[in-house]
């Protein structure tokens, strides 16, 4: 009996320790996830009010009609949306894929090949990470006007390109990753270079390529400071800066900013959703290891 009486009790402390521990466990887990959730729920349900609902009602309060597009449509029309959607892809297009293809060649180069000043490079490469890119970006800015590349869509690209390499230590961690007997086996086939770079290495770099096309394409994609320092024309604005002038016009309007918000959030956040199935089911991409 005395033995059952001290097993119970154990037990008893056992299963308390272990609610404290879920609570503590979990408990920051749904605090963060409420901070994040909220003010998304709060933006959706006001797209969806009308002028007096959002007045009278309370922001946390839910629409009265979820079927209610017209602030969607206003917006949409009056903020001149679709031209900035399309500039927006062709810098989100541009960018990202210059970004892949200059990232990748490059993160190969320093793994595989010798040459001077490599490790200068290298941390030349460390230092401009570690500058702010506004800072950069204000720099490099009278370069491109001497060059006339400014008040069209040339000069964001350019710097979309070179002024952000995250993605070249990215590439370069999986490079250094996978055996280096692969690239000699193909070269005692007779494979270039370019041919093992483009037949070999580049298709294992598969769950790196889309953690850079999602981090790139969103960074892009979210920019304001670039468009509004080399374009100050409204016709190469993207969505984010004609979301800006948009809401500058009508403050007092919180329902039709709301819903400039989540159209410019849905393709966001439908390319994520895409690309997360290739980040999970490639990040344990077969790589043989020296």
């Amino acid at each position: 009996m005395e033995v059952m009486r001290i097993m119970r009790h154990l037990g008893n402390q056992i299963s308390d320790r272990s609610i404290y521990f879920n609570i503590l466990k979990y408990t920051p887990v749904l605090v963060w996830t409420w901070i994040v959730i909220l003010p998304l729920l709060v933006v959706f349900f006001t797209s969806f009010k009308t002028d007096a609902e959002y007045t009278r009602t309370s922001v946390f309060q839910m629409p009265s009609n979820f079927l209610n597009f017209e602030n969607y449509k206003t917006t949409f029309i009056q903020g001149k949306f679709l031209h900035s959607f399309m500039n927006s892809f062709i810098l989100v297009a541009s960018g990202t894929i210059g970004s892949v293809i200059l990232g990748t060649m490059t993160a190969y180069c320093l793994s595989r090949f010798d040459f001077l000043f490599k490790n200068i490079i290298k941390s030349i490469y460390v230092v401009s990470v570690m500058i702010p890119g506004v800072l950069l970006q204000v720099s490099i800015y009278p370069i491109l006007k001497q060059f006339g590349f400014t008040g069209h869509l040339t000069a964001p690209i350019l710097i979309y390109l070179g002024a952000d390499i995250i993605q070249i230590w990215i590439y370069l961690q999986f490079i250094d990753k996978i055996s280096i007997s692969l690239d000699e086996s193909a070269m005692l086939d007779g494979a270039s270079y370019l041919r093992i770079f483009r037949s070999i290495i580049f298709p294992m770099l598969a769950p790196a390529t889309a953690t850079v096309i999602i981090l790139k394409s969103i960074g892009i994609y979210n920019d304001l400071f670039t468009q509004y320092l080399y374009n100050s024309s409204p016709k190469l604005y993207t969505v984010i800066n004609s979301l800006m002038t948009f809401a500058g016009d009508r403050v007092n309007q919180q329902n039709l900013m709301s819903a400039g918000i989540m159209m410019i959030m849905i393709p966001t956040i439908l390319m994520f959703l895409f690309m997360q199935r290739y980040i999970l089911s490639g990040i344990t991409l077969g790589s043989s290891k020296e």
